[in-house]
């Protein structure tokens, strides 16, 4: 989505209080969320978070019969890649790091989701999910090797010094539509826990095309959940920036405030 739906939604005190609230505690129904606008009707909070859910700044599952909504940092991380970085104050560098835990209802246990919306064909993004001269440029320069069959290994590592970062094994491969694969940390030696899951899908929609990826399995908010959680959303921007405009995302922090008397 583009960057007039985000500040359109984020423009409302109502909607931000429902990004608040999500921040909190990810992973709420309708009727949780409603708590959180008491003056507001049942419909008035539908059509607070359709909005939301226009600029995906919320995405939902489906559990059983309930629909969970879960917040999506992405949007945001794209707004401070265009904007904050260029005309920052320092309080803004929060924003970078917009992202909360996220629960399953059925077993409650923590899950990252993310949606973007990329302005190119699922065969390109495809591509760009599974080609080393591609991933390297916004995978924090990783390239991939894999032969994408399921049972085959997935690896991820450093090109120059050949660390490994990432040591998986294929679920499903669905070109250009679903790549599901295991996900173990090896770039933190401290980090042991059981192997999770990743699981990437294409749709089209129109000229662009919505990726979701959603990285579950966790036990519990271990390591591998604390480790992963930053750095989805600088991964994403990045394949994103590199499909629509050819050249690689630059990440700097921001400066921290200074505290005056």
């Amino acid at each position: 989505m583009d960057d007039e739906a985000a500040f359109r939604a984020l423009a409302d005190a109502n909607r931000r209080i429902l990004l608040d609230r999500l921040f909190k505690h990810d992973g709420q129904a309708l009727g949780e969320l409603e708590a959180a606008l008491p003056g507001m009707t049942r419909f008035g909070v539908m059509k607070h978070l359709r909005v939301l859910e226009a600029a995906s700044l919320v995405t939902t599952r489906r559990a059983g019969r309930r629909k969970l909504h879960y917040l999506n940092p992405v949007p945001i991380r794209l707004i401070h890649d265009r904007w904050i970085s260029k005309y920052a104050e320092p309080w803004v560098g929060g924003m970078t790091a917009l992202k909360k835990q996220l629960e399953a209802a059925t077993v409650n246990a923590p899950m990252h989701v993310y949606e973007i919306y990329i302005r190119a064909t699922p065969e390109r993004i495809w591509q760009a999910l599974t080609d080393s001269e591609l991933v390297k440029r916004y995978y924090f320069g990783s390239v991939i090797e894999s032969d994408f069959q399921p049972g085959s290994p997935i690896i991820y590592k450093q090109p120059d010094t050949g660390r490994i970062d990432i040591e998986g094994e294929v679920i499903e491969a669905d070109p250009p539509r679903r790549l599901v694969h295991t996900f173990s940390v090896r770039w933190d030696s401290n980090v042991n826990d059981a192997p999770t899951r990743v699981v990437w899908e294409i749709t089209q929609m129109g000229e662009a095309c919505r990726l979701s990826v959603t990285h579950d399995g966790f036990t519990s908010e271990n390591a591998t959940f604390e480790s992963t959680k930053g750095g989805w959303p600088i991964i994403l921007s990045g394949l994103k920036t590199l499909l629509e405009t050819g050249g690689e995302l630059e990440i700097t922090n921001p400066e921290p405030a200074e505290v005056t008397a």
